[in-house]
């Protein structure tokens, strides 16, 4: 099996994997949604005591059977596999769902970088959303086609660290603008009456595990590439650190830039593709902000679309006779048909099931309900069937017997209400 070079690598992989959509755009949409700082407290709460031992669970189970989510599952019990080909069935129709979404960033980016004047409505009734979710797919399947070393480790050691210089650099210009206090004190500034209202932490939980990557095989698979040298709190630490540091980061510049320009923070999915791109328009040198802020959206996208699709492509490797690139080609033809439905939902064929598109509906069933799931299972099944000692050594002496109990009696029921609520 391959490893990851170094402890740098796996470090700055995993990052790439938890960056993504989630943190830049998904955050600052619902941060802005359920009230700015009356949803960063249940957010905290949910990343410290929920995602971050679910993220160390992961890593030692990852690490400890060195398989993928699927065959992790297997070895453990045969009647253990379902669940594992379950959690891959989510995560493969998510990673098209992604990669339309990626599309867009690399579409914007490219728009930014020519005279072309288009905006999200234009954009999403004409057929170039089909054009961009190509180029995102087969950049993907290329990238995971050439293994671990040759071909990820490559892509995120240049990536993450592009993504964090342009996050800089965009913070800094933040700095400079009159809305800056004013995106700061949203963030940070709790609105009591809210923060009381179960909509807040039930969208902050479930953003704390979408955020982090945690629960559905990502860690995991990426543990299993991972030297036996490497400690697992101190690594969770600064993927978390990083991970959080770019969320609260790409907030405070998109805030920033809405109350500058006098706009709604409430707007929702819309900040990034409809609101911003006009925003940028008014602002002297905005047309160097849209390059960086769509650039920095497609490297984290292009890096956490990596990640997805390396589960199932890690998945078949183990459990058949394939070569990688045969297995990444498989997996790109079935990301192929599944994509071309969710992009073109949004597209000049408007594809719709019920009356609602089908990226929409997709996005509901396996991402708002089949992540939770998901992480439940995970939860339950690798911190009770597997022996204490072995977790609690994997993990560290310390910390193993501190996360253990929290994963076992405290992440299961807390998604289980976040899992009720969502179908209340």
């Amino acid at each position: 099996m391959e490893k990851w070079s170094s402890k740098r690598a796996f470090i700055l992989a995993t990052i790439g994997s938890a960056v993504g959509i989630a943190n830049i755009w998904r955050f600052s949409a619902i941060a802005g949604e359920y009230g700015g700082g009356a949803f960063m407290l249940p957010f905290a709460l949910a990343v410290i005591f929920l995602a971050m031992p679910l993220m160390m669970l992961e890593m030692a189970v990852g690490r400890h059977l060195e398989s993928d989510v699927v065959s992790a599952f297997r070895d453990l019990s045969d009647k253990f596999l379902p669940i594992g080909l379950a959690i891959g069935v989510v995560l493969v129709v998510l990673t098209a769902v992604y990669l339309t979404i990626t599309g867009w960033t690399l579409a914007f980016l490219t728009f930014s970088l020519t005279p072309m004047d288009m905006d999200f409505t234009t954009f999403s009734s004409s057929y170039m959303p089909v054009v961009f979710f190509l180029v995102s797919l087969l950049l993907t399947v290329f990238i995971v086609s050439k293994g671990v070393r040759q071909g990820i480790e490559r892509v995120v050691t240049r990536l993450v660290p592009l993504q964090f210089l342009i996050l800089g650099i965009l913070v800094a210009y933040a700095v400079t603008t009159d809305g800056f206090v004013d995106s700061l004190r949203y963030l940070f500034t709790p609105d009591m009456e809210m923060i009381t209202e179960r909509e807040v932490w039930v969208a902050a939980f479930g953003q704390a595990f979408f955020s982090l990557a945690v629960g559905y095989g990502l860690i995991l698979t990426y543990a299993s590439y991972m030297g036996h040298g490497i400690s697992i709190p101190r690594s969770v630490g600064i993927i978390t650190i990083a991970d959080v540091g770019a969320a609260i980061l790409s907030g405070t510049v998109i805030f920033s830039v809405v109350f500058s320009q006098g706009l709604d923070p409430a707007m929702g999915a819309e900040l990034a593709f409809s609101t911003l791109p006009l925003a940028f328009d008014g602002i002297p040198v905005g047309w160097l902000l849209a390059i960086m802020f769509f650039g920095l959206l497609f490297a984290a996208a292009l890096t956490s679309a990596v990640s997805m699709m390396e589960v199932p492509v890690a998945a078949i490797l183990n459990n058949t006779k394939l070569t990688r690139p045969k297995a990444s080609y498989a997996v790109g033809l079935i990301l192929l048909v599944i994509g071309m439905l969710t992009t073109l939902s949004y597209s000049a064929l408007d594809l719709r099931i019920g009356g609602e598109r089908v990226l929409d509906s997709v996005d509901y069933i396996f991402g708002t309900l089949g992540i939770p799931v998901a992480a439940l299972l995970t939860a339950l099944v690798f911190s009770w069937y597997i022996k204490d000692i072995q977790l609690v050594l994997e993990i560290d002496p310390f910390w193993g017997k501190v996360i253990l109990p929290l994963v076992r009696y405290l992440v299961p029921p807390v998604l289980f209400v976040v899992l009720l609520f969502q179908f209340i």
